[in-house]
C-alpha cells in the first residue's frame, strides 16, 4: 500500500487509539494512526491518576473493566515488552460522613449485582489495610482486585508495540474532515494530505465531535479539564488506589515512591483555556492538597514536583460510544470515555479491532452503541 492508504485508519494517538492499532496490527491489519498533536498521548491518556478500577463504574461499563483486570492487565507488561507499572493493590474509596457511606453503599450494591468482590468496611478496617489514613475516615468501599498503572508508560508501551508490528504513526496531523465515497467513509482529510482506508476508527477524545460532525454524526459530550499533581519520592507507604465518595481526589503511590493525585477545585471550567493548551491553575493543586491532608496527614510535608492538566471527553450519560454507526458504513467510533478510558483501554482496543475487522466481539458492546441517543417513538 502507499503511504496514504491502509486497511484501517485510526484517528487519535491516545491510549485507546494506540491500543486499537496494536491489536489490529497483531492480526495482520495494515494501520495508519493520525494524531493532531506533535506527541503521542498528549491528552487525557497520559494526564490521569492511572486507576485500573472496576469499583465505582456504571453497570454497563463494569463487564469491560472486570475482563481487563482478570485477563489483560496482569500480563500486559510482558505482552508489550515494557513495564507499565501495574499494581493490583486494591482500591479504597473513602467516606467521612454518613452521606458518603450512602453513596458508597449504592456503588457497592450495583457492583455486587454483577459479581464484583466489593464490600463496605469500617473505619478501623480501613486503617488495618492502610494505617496512614486519618481517624476522619469512618468507612470505605474496598475492592481488593482493583489497582493502578502508569498511564504514560502504558500509552507508550502500546505505541511502541504497534510500531514494531508496522503501524504507521503520523503526528502533527489534525483531521479536518471525513469524506464518503459511494456512501461509505473512505477518506480522512488533514491540512496537508488525504488518507484512505476501508475502515476509519475515530478515537480522538473531545475532538472526535467536530470530526464526526463532518459526516453528520453527533455524540453528546462535553470537554472537562482535569488536573493532577505529582510529589517528590516518599518512602513506600501503601499500594492501594485511593479515592473518595465524592471523587474530590484520587491517586496512588507509584513504583518509584512519588504520589500521583488528581482532583478538582470546581473552577476548572471557569479557568479553562479555550485554546486547548491545557493550562493548570493556581487554585486546583492547593485545593486537592487540602483535601488529601484531611485523609493522609503524613503527606503534610511532601513537596509537589509539578502539576499538569488534560481534557476528559464527558458523555451525556456517563459511558462511552463504541462501535459501528449504522448511518455511516465504514465508520467506527470510540469516544466520550468520561475519564474512565484508561483502565479499560486493553479490552476496548481489542473490541475495536474486532469491530473494524467484522469479527465477533469478545464482549457485548450493544450498551455503547451510538443510536442509544435517538428519540424513541
Amino acid at each position: 500500500m502507499s503511504s496514504t492508504t491502509a486497511d484501517v485508519i485510526v484517528v487519535g494517538g491516545g491510549i485507546i487509539g494506540c491500543a486499537t492499532a496494536y491489536y489490529l496490527a497483531k492480526k495482520g491489519t495494515d494501520v495508519i494512526v493520525l494524531e493532531a498533536n506533535e506527541s503521542i498521548g498528549d491528552g487525557g491518556s497520559t494526564r490521569n491518576a492511572g486507576g485500573v478500577r472496576q469499583s465505582g463504574r456504571d453497570p454497563r461499563e463494569l463487564p469491560l473493566a472486570m475482563y481487563a483486570v482478570k485477563n489483560m492487565w496482569p500480563h500486559l507488561s510482558e505482552e508489550l515488552d515494557s513495564d507499565v507499572e501495574y499494581c493490583q493493590g486494591g482500591n479504597l474509596r473513602l467516606g467521612k460522613t454518613e452521606k458518603h457511606l450512602e453513596i458508597l453503599r449504592g456503588l457497592r450494591d450495583k457492583a455486587v449485582a454483577q459479581g464484583l468482590d466489593m464490600r463496605m468496611i469500617s473505619g478501623d478496617e480501613v486503617r488495618e489495610i492502610n494505617p496512614y489514613l486519618s481517624e476522619e475516615v469512618i468507612g470505605a468501599s474496598w475492592c481488593p482486585t482493583d489497582g493502578h498503572a502508569n498511564p504514560l508508560r502504558a500509552t507508550m508501551a502500546f505505541y511502541r508495540a504497534a510500531r514494531r508490528l508496522g503501524v504507521r504513526f503520523y503526528t502533527g496531523h489534525p483531521v479536518t474532515e471525513l469524506r464518503k465515497v459511494k456512501g461509505a467513509v473512505r477518506q480522512v482529510v488533514t491540512p496537508t494530505q488525504t488518507y484512505e482506508a476501508d475502515r476509519v476508527v475515530v478515537a480522538a477524545g473531545y475532538a472526535s465531535r467536530k470530526i464526526l460532525a463532518s459526516v453528520d454524526i453527533d455524540v453528546p459530550m462535553s470537554n472537562v479539564l482535569i488536573e493532577a499533581l505529582v510529589t517528590e519520592m516518599e518512602p513506600p507507604m501503601f499500594p492501594q488506589m485511593l479515592g473518595t465518595a465524592e471523587a474530590d481526589f484520587y491517586g496512588h503511590q507509584t513504583k518509584h515512591g512519588s504520589f500521583v493525585f488528581g482532583g478538582d477545585s470546581g473552577f476548572e471550567r471557569v479557568n479553562k483555556d479555550e485554546g486547548h493548551r491545557m493550562r493548570t491553575s493556581s487554585i486546583t493543586a492547593p485545593s486537592i492538597c487540602r483535601g488529601i491532608l484531611r485523609y493522609i496527614p503524613r503527606l503534610a510535608h511532601a513537596k509537589i514536583v509539578r502539576t499538569w492538566a488534560g481534557y476528559e471527553d464527558v458523555c451525556a450519560d456517563g459511558v462511552p460510544v463504541l462501535g459501528k454507526v449504522d448511518e455511516v458504513p465504514g465508520l467506527v467510533v470510540a469516544c466520550a470515555f468520561t475519564g474512565h478510558g484508561f483502565g479499560i483501554s486493553p479490552i476496548v482496543g481489542t473490541l475495536l479491532s474486532e469491530v473494524a475487522r467484522d469479527e465477533p466481539t469478545t464482549l457485548d458492546i450493544s450498551a455503547f452503541r451510538y443510536d442509544r441517543f435517538k428519540a424513541r417513538a
